[in-house]
């Protein structure tokens, strides 16, 4: 049974303030406090604004030894590429090092979004992509159900790739929940099922969604399943409004505490 740790997709949002962090705590301090109280955080900015070396160390330096960090790549490969995206890789690649060489890398996560289609263009990128961050633990979200399709997963297991298993919206073309395992790595990320909002809403508003104990409950057997065939299992929230990711990441760690034989971090 492969280790559980429950986690949030980012964690320095100032509406947290007051709802999660104390009001008067400053924000330089947001990660040592989110460290005492999870084991590892899904770095997000990372896709908007490419991670340096000097800045990942200082985060290291002010969280426990044992606490893990997942990075979301940069869009510069994944949403906007172009014909340089791999010098932008290779930046991605030289700064993530230091996570890598200290154990704290849980795991590089490549979101690619909905326009992002199984195409033979695209299905060429993603190989040349995977191979230049070969030695990286990769997890890979697809947005779009068209990459669902066995000859895809056939291909991240031979990669040692984990596919990242998400919970949407119930919208057309959107991938459904499909539980499987393609490494030694888990990925579970929660975006919320706000459908009125996921196309018109921005990053906040889209992932606007407060899961109810029931729904997280729903989740307890394909959890089950998952641990099972893993060294370790990430589960990130990532609707982050409002502190719901904090709220729901604690209610479903009470949830799996009442399952003794997980083991959960």
């Amino acid at each position: 049974m492969g280790k559980i740790l429950i986690g949030t997709s980012g964690y320095s949002y100032t509406d947290w303030s007051g709802i999660f962090y104390p009001v008067d705590l400053s924000s330089k301090e947001f990660l040592s406090y989110y460290a005492d109280l999870f084991p590892f955080v899904e770095l997000n900015y990372s896709y908007y604004r490419m991670p340096e070396k000097g800045q990942l160390e200082s985060m290291m330096n002010r969280v426990p030894g044992n606490f893990l960090f997942a990075i979301k790549g940069h869009r510069s490969f994944t949403l906007q590429r172009d014909g340089d995206w791999r010098s932008g890789a290779l930046n991605f690649l030289q700064a993530v090092d230091v996570l890598l060489q200290t154990e704290r890398l849980a795991a590089v996560l490549l979101q690619f979004p909905f326009s992002f289609h199984y195409s033979r263009e695209n299905r060429i990128y993603l190989g040349q992509l995977c191979a230049l961050m070969k030695e990286l633990p990769l997890v890979i979200e697809f947005r779009n159900s068209e990459w669902l399709l066995p000859s895809v997963y056939k291909e991240l297991e031979q990669r040692g790739i984990g596919y990242v298993i998400t919970d949407l919206p119930n919208i057309q073309n959107l991938p459904e929940k499909d539980v499987r395992t393609t490494s030694d790595t888990g990925y579970i990320r929660f975006h919320g099922r706000n459908s009125e909002s996921w196309w018109s809403g921005d990053s906040g508003t889209r992932y606007n969604y407060l899961y109810s104990h029931e729904e997280l409950l729903s989740w307890v057997p394909d959890i089950e399943t998952i641990a099972a065939s893993v060294k370790r299992l990430f589960i990130t929230f990532n609707n982050h409004l409002k502190g719901q990711a904090i709220r729901n990441a604690r209610e479903l760690r009470l949830i799996l505490k009442k399952q003794e034989h997980l083991d959960l971090i």
